[in-house]
């Protein structure tokens, strides 16, 4: 690996303070030919070593919190230099999430501006430590820079693991933290392959991880390690709730940031046992009145079969008598040939009176209570308040409405 100006198709990698090359590269999703370089373990490992010789003369860091600022501004709408892109704009950078990862420019607005406001509602910064920090992030949205950030404010030095689906936010905000002037050895942008990440775990003093059930159960746990995993998002309705209220309630909570979020609802429990067939209906009948430009903006996949395979995932758990009411084809094609997973409600069989945990291995819980996928989609089903509380209890993001 080098550090020589890469081929202009290849995102390269940031380590010793340079964008660099490598002979290890991976296609990106969107128009053939681009590549991200890769950063073999061997590599990484010899890159903890120079870290560990190397802190002891960086001269101290401070105005963390305003450097982050700058950066996040530049992020949004400078003109930065990406390695193996070359300058890119915030148009360009726009363009080039919507070419490989299928964001619309509207999400991609609002996004930045989330990562911009939770900085600034951060509390006192926190006392920098000598620890390196690494930050392995997902590819559904680009807000879990966030702990980027976090760990930037913390931490002697921080490197970030992207997504080979979308590492092209991650890039540009190692591009934007050092036009703002943050020191070039205290950052790192490691994209690898997957078995790579355990390694970075071992070479790296705390480490926050976002992933799914799989991911989740292959991690070992440690204090060093932050775990960010399903979110499995419920809303629990009243059983005095007017279908209309609770359908005005629960539409922004499913169809918000195109269904992307952890914290999105995946599940809807209603107490009432004869409401969940009512409210399942009309929460069809309003998603299917989404378009992919209209308020909640839908993302395109750019993975040749990902949206037919997520949409299929969800009708290969259903049980005897359990039905989709979304009545669109699961899959638009649009005239662009854009592909979009079009929003999805699953209407539950049965009035549930008990439910296992996911944690349980004692026994199942329906497969599709809590099931994530990128883009909108819930299971509405009754249950009693005893089950009710069990599927809450099982999820980290609970919504009940405002009384």
């Amino acid at each position: 690996m080098t550090p020589e100006t890469p081929a202009a198709e290849t995102i390269s990698t940031f380590r010793r303070g340079e964008w660099r090359t490598s002979l290890d590269r991976a296609p990106l999703p969107g128009p053939a030919g681009r590549e991200l370089a890769l950063v073999p373990e061997i590599v990484a490992d010899a890159d903890r070593r120079w870290w560990d010789s190397a802190l002891p003369g960086l001269p101290l860091l401070t105005g963390r919190r305003e450097l982050l600022l700058t950066a996040l501004e530049l992020f949004d709408s400078g003109t930065l230099t990406v390695g193996g892109v070359g300058e890119q704009s915030g148009a360009a950078f726009r363009a080039a999430l919507w070419e490989s990862a299928g964001l619309p420019g509207p999400l991609v607005d609002r996004w930045c501006a989330m990562l911009r406001d939770g900085v600034l509602k951060k509390d006192d910064a926190p006392e920098p430590d000598g620890a390196l920090a690494l930050v392995a992030l997902p590819g559904n949205t680009f807000t879990c820079l966030d702990a980027v950030c976090d760990q930037a404010e913390r931490s002697a030095g921080v490197w970030l693991r992207p997504s080979r689906r979308e590492p092209v936010s991650a890039a540009r905000l190692v591009a934007a933290l050092l036009a703002a002037g943050w020191p070039r050895a205290r950052l790192g942008f490691y994209p690898g392959e997957q078995r790579s990440l355990y390694g970075l775990l071992r070479l790296t003093d705390r480490h926050i991880v976002y992933g799914g059930s799989g991911l989740a159960a292959s991690v070992r746990s440690s204090p060093a390690l932050t775990l960010h995993g399903p979110g499995r998002g419920c809303a629990l309705v009243p059983p005095d709730m007017p279908t209309d209220d609770a359908v005005a309630w629960l539409l922004p909570l499913i169809a918000a940031d195109s269904g992307r979020f952890c914290s999105n609802v995946r599940t809807v429990v209603c107490e009432k046992p004869d409401a969940a067939a009512a409210l399942a209906q009309s929460l069809a009948a309003a998603l299917d009145a989404l378009s992919p430009d209209g308020v909640w903006p839908l993302t395109a996949f750019r993975e040749p079969g990902a949206a037919r395979a997520a949409t299929r995932g969800i009708r290969d758990r259903l049980r005897p008598g359990d039905c989709i009411l979304t009545r669109r084809p699961p899959v638009l094609h649009s005239a662009a040939d854009d592909v979009y997973a079009l929003p999805h409600i699953a209407l539950l069989d049965g009035h549930v009176t008990s439910y296992a945990r996911s944690t349980d291995d004692a026994a199942e819980s329906h497969p599709l209570v809590g099931h994530e996928v990128p883009f909108p989609f819930a299971a509405v089903l009754s249950a009693s308040p005893r089950a009710a509380d069990a599927i809450a209890a099982d999820s980290l993001f609970v919504y009940r409405p405002a009384k």
